[in-house]
Protein backbone atom coordinates (compact mmCIF):
# COMPACT_ATOMS: atom_id res chain seq x y z
CA UNK A 1 0.00 0.00 0.00
CA UNK A 2 1.27 3.58 -1.21
CA UNK A 3 0.10 6.06 0.98
CA UNK A 4 2.41 8.99 -0.05
CA UNK A 5 4.98 10.58 2.05
CA UNK A 6 5.81 14.27 3.30
CA UNK A 7 8.96 16.63 3.76
CA UNK A 8 11.02 14.50 6.63
CA UNK A 9 10.26 16.46 10.44
CA UNK A 10 13.55 17.23 11.73
CA UNK A 11 13.87 15.82 15.20
CA UNK A 12 16.64 15.46 17.78
CA UNK A 13 17.22 12.62 20.63
CA UNK A 14 20.00 12.47 23.58
CA UNK A 15 22.18 9.25 23.30
CA UNK A 16 24.84 8.86 25.58
CA UNK A 17 24.66 12.25 26.39
CA UNK A 18 24.87 13.70 22.87
CA UNK A 19 22.15 15.28 20.78
CA UNK A 20 22.15 13.50 17.47
CA UNK A 21 19.84 15.23 14.46
CA UNK A 22 17.63 12.62 12.80
CA UNK A 23 14.80 13.09 9.86
CA UNK A 24 11.43 10.94 10.79
CA UNK A 25 9.04 10.65 7.89
CA UNK A 26 5.68 9.97 8.74
CA UNK A 27 2.78 8.87 5.80
CA UNK A 28 0.13 10.98 4.98
CA UNK A 29 -2.85 11.13 6.88
CA UNK A 30 -3.89 10.32 10.24
CA UNK A 31 -5.35 8.17 12.46
CA UNK A 32 -4.48 5.18 14.75
CA UNK A 33 -0.75 5.23 15.93
CA UNK A 34 1.62 4.15 13.49
CA UNK A 35 4.32 1.30 13.70
CA UNK A 36 7.87 2.78 13.52
CA UNK A 37 11.16 2.11 12.40
CA UNK A 38 14.61 2.82 12.85
CA UNK A 39 16.51 2.98 9.42
CA UNK A 40 20.23 3.01 9.38
CA UNK A 41 22.95 3.12 6.47
CA UNK A 42 26.50 1.95 5.24
CA UNK A 43 29.53 2.67 7.55
CA UNK A 44 30.45 6.25 7.49
CA UNK A 45 27.35 7.79 6.12
CA UNK A 46 24.81 10.02 7.19
CA UNK A 47 20.77 10.45 6.77
CA UNK A 48 20.58 12.29 3.66
CA UNK A 49 21.90 9.09 1.85
CA UNK A 50 21.02 5.61 1.73
CA UNK A 51 19.16 5.43 5.05
CA UNK A 52 17.29 8.42 3.87
CA UNK A 53 16.13 7.28 0.72
CA UNK A 54 14.89 3.89 2.62
CA UNK A 55 12.59 5.57 5.67
CA UNK A 56 11.36 7.76 2.38
CA UNK A 57 10.23 4.56 0.88
CA UNK A 58 9.01 3.04 3.38
CA UNK A 59 7.32 5.93 4.93
CA UNK A 60 5.10 5.43 1.45
CA UNK A 61 3.87 2.16 2.41
CA UNK A 62 2.28 3.31 5.89
CA UNK A 63 5.94 3.45 8.35
CA UNK A 64 6.80 6.06 10.73
CA UNK A 65 10.39 5.61 10.09
CA UNK A 66 13.70 7.63 11.37
CA UNK A 67 16.90 8.43 9.69
CA UNK A 68 19.36 9.78 11.62
CA UNK A 69 23.33 10.57 12.08
CA UNK A 70 25.41 8.55 14.73
CA UNK A 71 26.92 10.23 17.05
CA UNK A 72 29.92 12.03 15.33
CA UNK A 73 28.45 12.11 12.33
CA UNK A 74 26.90 14.93 9.78
CA UNK A 75 24.63 17.01 12.07
CA UNK A 76 24.97 15.11 15.58
CA UNK A 77 27.01 16.30 18.02
CA UNK A 78 29.96 14.12 19.86
CA UNK A 79 33.08 13.14 18.78
CA UNK A 80 35.63 12.02 17.68
CA UNK A 81 34.11 12.44 14.65
CA UNK A 82 33.61 9.87 11.86
CA UNK A 83 34.57 7.26 14.26
CA UNK A 84 33.36 4.05 12.82
CA UNK A 85 32.40 2.12 16.07
CA UNK A 86 29.83 -0.77 16.13
CA UNK A 87 29.39 -0.36 19.92
CA UNK A 88 28.72 3.55 19.84
CA UNK A 89 26.50 2.95 16.67
CA UNK A 90 24.69 -0.20 18.65
CA UNK A 91 24.02 2.17 21.53
CA UNK A 92 22.96 5.00 18.97
CA UNK A 93 20.17 2.94 17.17
CA UNK A 94 19.16 1.78 20.83
CA UNK A 95 18.64 5.71 21.65
CA UNK A 96 16.70 6.48 18.20
CA UNK A 97 14.07 3.17 19.39
CA UNK A 98 13.66 5.08 22.63
CA UNK A 99 12.88 8.06 20.93
CA UNK A 100 10.17 6.48 18.38
CA UNK A 101 8.74 5.33 21.11
CA UNK A 102 8.25 8.15 22.91
CA UNK A 103 6.07 9.43 20.05
CA UNK A 104 2.57 9.79 20.73
CA UNK A 105 1.68 9.14 17.50
CA UNK A 106 3.65 6.06 17.32
CA UNK A 107 3.26 2.50 18.53
CA UNK A 108 5.75 1.54 21.27
CA UNK A 109 4.45 -2.07 20.65
CA UNK A 110 4.79 -2.01 17.15
CA UNK A 111 8.96 -0.94 16.47
CA UNK A 112 11.32 -2.69 13.75
CA UNK A 113 14.84 -1.44 12.43
CA UNK A 114 15.64 -1.69 8.93
CA UNK A 115 19.51 -1.74 8.37
CA UNK A 116 21.67 -1.68 5.22
CA UNK A 117 24.99 -2.67 4.63
CA UNK A 118 27.61 -2.29 7.37
CA UNK A 119 24.48 -1.50 9.67
CA UNK A 120 22.95 -4.29 9.72
CA UNK A 121 25.22 -5.65 12.07
CA UNK A 122 24.90 -2.99 14.37
CA UNK A 123 21.27 -3.06 14.23
CA UNK A 124 21.57 -7.40 15.25
CA UNK A 125 23.68 -5.93 18.40
CA UNK A 126 21.20 -3.81 19.79
CA UNK A 127 18.35 -5.96 18.29
CA UNK A 128 20.24 -8.95 20.34
CA UNK A 129 19.16 -7.14 23.96
CA UNK A 130 16.47 -4.68 23.14
CA UNK A 131 12.70 -6.58 23.61
CA UNK A 132 11.13 -3.48 22.21
CA UNK A 133 12.44 -4.01 18.48
CA UNK A 134 9.94 -6.65 17.26
CA UNK A 135 11.16 -7.31 13.60
CA UNK A 136 14.36 -6.51 11.14
CA UNK A 137 14.55 -6.21 7.89
CA UNK A 138 18.67 -6.08 6.55
CA UNK A 139 19.25 -5.88 3.32
CA UNK A 140 22.67 -5.87 1.81
CA UNK A 141 23.87 -6.90 4.88
CA UNK A 142 27.87 -6.69 5.26
CA UNK A 143 28.35 -9.37 8.23
CA UNK A 144 31.66 -10.28 8.78
CA UNK A 145 33.76 -12.40 11.22
CA UNK A 146 37.30 -13.16 11.64
CA UNK A 147 37.84 -15.25 8.79
CA UNK A 148 36.03 -13.04 6.60
CA UNK A 149 37.81 -10.10 7.74
CA UNK A 150 41.06 -12.00 6.64
CA UNK A 151 39.77 -12.87 3.65
CA UNK A 152 38.54 -8.66 3.00
CA UNK A 153 41.26 -7.06 4.27
CA UNK A 154 44.86 -8.70 2.89
CA UNK A 155 45.47 -11.80 5.37
CA UNK A 156 47.01 -11.81 8.68
CA UNK A 157 49.45 -9.15 7.80
CA UNK A 158 46.87 -6.82 6.51
CA UNK A 159 44.68 -7.25 9.28
CA UNK A 160 48.11 -6.57 11.35
CA UNK A 161 48.74 -3.98 9.80
CA UNK A 162 45.25 -1.80 10.39
CA UNK A 163 45.07 -3.13 13.99
CA UNK A 164 48.53 -1.44 14.17
CA UNK A 165 47.95 1.97 12.73
CA UNK A 166 44.26 1.92 14.43
CA UNK A 167 45.94 1.66 18.16
CA UNK A 168 48.61 4.13 17.07
CA UNK A 169 45.63 6.46 16.00
CA UNK A 170 44.07 5.69 19.63
CA UNK A 171 47.16 6.87 21.97
CA UNK A 172 47.80 10.09 19.71
CA UNK A 173 43.65 10.79 20.39
CA UNK A 174 44.12 9.86 24.35
CA UNK A 175 47.14 11.61 24.34
CA UNK A 176 46.45 15.25 22.47
CA UNK A 177 42.93 14.84 21.69
CA UNK A 178 43.58 14.68 18.13
CA UNK A 179 42.05 12.21 15.58
CA UNK A 180 43.52 11.09 12.78
CA UNK A 181 41.92 11.01 9.62
CA UNK A 182 41.91 9.03 6.09
CA UNK A 183 39.81 9.72 3.35
CA UNK A 184 36.56 6.86 3.63
CA UNK A 185 36.55 6.43 -0.46
CA UNK A 186 39.60 7.38 -2.57
CA UNK A 187 40.80 6.32 -6.07
CA UNK A 188 44.38 7.69 -5.25
CA UNK A 189 44.76 7.44 -1.46
CA UNK A 190 46.25 4.00 -0.62
CA UNK A 191 45.08 4.45 3.11
CA UNK A 192 41.60 4.93 2.46
CA UNK A 193 39.01 2.81 4.45
CA UNK A 194 37.88 1.59 0.58
CA UNK A 195 40.62 2.08 -1.75
CA UNK A 196 38.99 2.12 -5.47
CA UNK A 197 36.84 3.18 -8.39
CA UNK A 198 33.28 2.97 -6.12
CA UNK A 199 30.74 5.22 -8.09
CA UNK A 200 28.13 5.43 -5.42
CA UNK A 201 30.65 7.50 -2.99
CA UNK A 202 32.18 9.49 -5.96
CA UNK A 203 29.00 10.41 -7.85
CA UNK A 204 27.18 13.42 -6.84
CA UNK A 205 24.25 12.52 -8.21
CA UNK A 206 24.70 9.23 -5.94
CA UNK A 207 26.19 8.99 -2.60
CA UNK A 208 28.85 11.83 -3.00
CA UNK A 209 26.52 15.08 -1.12
CA UNK A 210 28.01 17.95 1.24
CA UNK A 211 26.46 16.42 4.06
CA UNK A 212 29.31 13.28 3.67
CA UNK A 213 32.26 14.37 5.55
CA UNK A 214 34.27 11.26 3.27
CA UNK A 215 36.34 10.56 6.18
CA UNK A 216 37.20 7.32 8.10
CA UNK A 217 39.03 7.69 12.07
CA UNK A 218 41.79 5.60 11.90
CA UNK A 219 41.84 5.09 15.16
CA UNK A 220 38.19 2.91 14.08
CA UNK A 221 40.04 0.01 12.29
CA UNK A 222 40.78 -2.48 15.77
CA UNK A 223 36.96 -2.45 16.81
CA UNK A 224 35.65 -2.38 13.01
CA UNK A 225 37.97 -5.61 12.17
CA UNK A 226 36.65 -7.49 15.52
CA UNK A 227 33.76 -6.92 15.40
CA UNK A 228 31.52 -10.23 14.71
CA UNK A 229 28.06 -9.91 13.88
CA UNK A 230 27.58 -13.53 12.63
CA UNK A 231 28.33 -14.54 16.67
CA UNK A 232 25.30 -12.27 17.40
CA UNK A 233 22.84 -14.60 15.35
CA UNK A 234 21.79 -17.09 17.92
CA UNK A 235 21.10 -14.11 20.02
CA UNK A 236 18.38 -12.88 17.72
CA UNK A 237 14.74 -14.48 18.75
CA UNK A 238 12.60 -11.57 16.55
CA UNK A 239 11.26 -12.48 12.56
CA UNK A 240 14.28 -11.23 10.64
CA UNK A 241 14.31 -10.71 6.63
CA UNK A 242 17.62 -10.61 4.18
CA UNK A 243 17.74 -8.95 0.98
CA UNK A 244 21.09 -9.77 -0.79
CA UNK A 245 22.50 -10.96 -3.97
CA UNK A 246 25.31 -13.26 -4.64
CA UNK A 247 27.24 -10.57 -6.56
CA UNK A 248 26.84 -8.08 -3.44
CA UNK A 249 29.20 -7.98 -0.61
CA UNK A 250 30.05 -10.91 1.74
CA UNK A 251 27.51 -12.99 0.84
CA UNK A 252 29.10 -15.90 2.69
CA UNK A 253 28.63 -14.42 5.79
CA UNK A 254 24.95 -13.00 5.48
CA UNK A 255 24.16 -17.10 4.74
CA UNK A 256 25.67 -18.12 8.13
CA UNK A 257 24.33 -14.98 10.17
CA UNK A 258 21.02 -16.00 8.43
CA UNK A 259 21.41 -20.12 9.12
CA UNK A 260 22.48 -19.31 12.99
CA UNK A 261 19.22 -17.01 14.07
CA UNK A 262 17.01 -18.25 16.39
CA UNK A 263 14.06 -16.55 15.75
CA UNK A 264 11.86 -16.99 12.45
CA UNK A 265 14.20 -15.77 9.53
CA UNK A 266 13.34 -15.33 5.64
CA UNK A 267 15.81 -14.51 3.07
CA UNK A 268 15.39 -13.06 -0.47
CA UNK A 269 18.28 -13.68 -2.37
CA UNK A 270 17.85 -11.19 -5.50
CA UNK A 271 20.53 -9.66 -8.45
CA UNK A 272 22.87 -6.66 -7.88
CA UNK A 273 25.96 -5.24 -6.61
CA UNK A 274 26.22 -4.22 -3.11
CA UNK A 275 25.85 -0.38 -4.38
CA UNK A 276 22.78 -1.01 -6.24
CA UNK A 277 20.85 -1.82 -2.92
CA UNK A 278 22.04 1.98 -2.01
CA UNK A 279 19.79 3.71 -4.22
CA UNK A 280 19.36 1.93 -7.69
CA UNK A 281 16.68 0.21 -9.22
CA UNK A 282 15.40 -1.84 -9.68
CA UNK A 283 16.80 -3.22 -6.47
CA UNK A 284 15.38 -0.74 -3.76
CA UNK A 285 11.44 -1.29 -4.96
CA UNK A 286 12.36 -5.02 -4.68
CA UNK A 287 13.87 -4.72 -1.09
CA UNK A 288 11.26 -2.38 -0.08
CA UNK A 289 8.65 -4.36 -1.55
CA UNK A 290 9.49 -7.65 0.36
CA UNK A 291 10.18 -5.80 3.72
CA UNK A 292 6.89 -3.96 4.12
CA UNK A 293 5.07 -7.88 3.15
CA UNK A 294 7.85 -8.90 6.52
CA UNK A 295 7.02 -5.43 8.40
CA UNK A 296 3.37 -5.68 8.02
CA UNK A 297 3.26 -9.57 8.92
CA UNK A 298 5.31 -9.19 12.39
CA UNK A 299 4.33 -5.78 13.19
CA UNK A 300 0.81 -6.45 13.10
Amino acid sequence: MTTGAPEPIRVSFESEGDELAGDLYLPAGGGERLPALVVTGSWTTVKEQMAGLYARRLAERGFAALAFDFRGFGESAGGPRDYESPTRKAEDIHSAVSFLGSRPELDPERLGAVGVCASSGYTALNASRDERVRSLVLVAPWLHDAALVRELYGGEEGVRERIEVGEAARRRFEQTGEAAHVPAISTTDESAAMFGEFDYYLNSERGAIPQWSNRFAVMSWPEWLGFDPIRIAPEIVVPTLLVHSSDAAVPDGARRFHRDLAGPADFLWTHGTQFDFYDQEPNVTKAVDVAEMHLRRTLA
